[in-house]
């Protein structure tokens, strides 16, 4: 999949079957959000298999106190944006608060992300949305599914916090994981959840998992370009790294991310929770 020059620039598409297959090969997945079309050609260079348009743009591009405001017609801009940018990567985009509440609604506008050119859309949630993904699979729209922390909830959590941490709650997501999977998701997201509990969940579901602040076990790893770059001013997740460091640029910032969950490097103990 990659060159064999100093850079690791994907040399042909990353498809589903082929994160499906490195799920197999025990290979890490990398994935970073993008919001435009140049951050998203500099990571095709470094060899980030997966682009997440997510709707962290609300809060690191439009200055918003959360993602709630972020609508479809900004997640469809900005995935065309992406897709410009874009010349082999997986490209995974978000579905905005309250566009997915019914299955029928979801149907239509994850149509709209795929046309502005998305390869999978992702959606925050647990049982309750086994049949939309249902009907999304059967009309050809793969489909992530982002369990444990999900910031469109967060009122409803009463603030950002870990996931799943009694017996109660792991077995509930365990639960709820191989739902969605029977239901026809293609990827797992887990956010904020015991690294533990992380690994349990991977290996116990057949399609592959992404992790941010879930621990080293998840079969890849995604982190906000923001803050993995040094630039959220705001509060930094114990979960995060600062790649620019060290005299990088860019570009090397995002190679050196790549080779750090490759030889699972990152995420360490301390990005970790209990």
């Amino acid at each position: 999949m990659y060159s064999d020059n100093s850079q690791r620039k994907l040399t042909k598409p990353v498809t589903l079957s082929t994160l499906k297959q490195m799920k197999l090969d025990k290979d890490k997945i990398t994935m970073l959000t993008s919001y435009d079309a140049s951050f998203t050609n500099v990571m095709n260079v470094a060899g980030v298999e997966c682009i997440l348009v997510g709707d962290s743009l609300g809060m690191v591009i439009q200055g918003q106190d959360s993602t709630l405001p972020v609508t479809i017609e900004d997640m469809c801009y900005h995935t065309a944006a992406v897709k410009r940018g874009n010349t082999n990567a997986f490209i995974i985009s978000d579905m905005s608060f309250m566009s997915f509440s019914k299955p029928e609604q979801a149907l239509d506008n994850a149509a709209k992300l795929m046309q502005a050119g998305a390869s999978m859309v992702k959606l925050e949630g647990g049982s309750w949305l086994a049949d939309t993904i249902k009907l999304l699979s059967q009309r050809g729209i793969p489909v992530c599914a982002h369990l444990g922390l999900t910031p469109q909830s967060v009122h409803k959590f009463g603030g950002y916090r870990v996931q799943g941490k009694s017996q109660e709650a792991a077995d509930l997501l365990m639960e709820e994981s191989l739902e969605l999977v029977a239901a026809g998701a293609d990827i797992l997201l887990y956010e904020c959840i015991p690294t533990e509990l992380g690994k349990k969940l991977s290996e116990a579901v057949p399609v592959p998992t992404i992790g941010i602040g879930a621990g080293p076990h998840t079969d890849g790893q995604v982190l906000v370009l923001h803050d993995m770059l040094g630039i959220n001013l705001g509060h930094i997740p114990k979960f995060v790294k600062n790649f620019l460091t060290d005299g990088r640029n860019i570009t090397q910032a995002f190679e050196a991310y790549v080779d750090e969950v490759k030889t699972l490097t990152f995420p360490g103990n301390e990005h970790g929770f209990k």
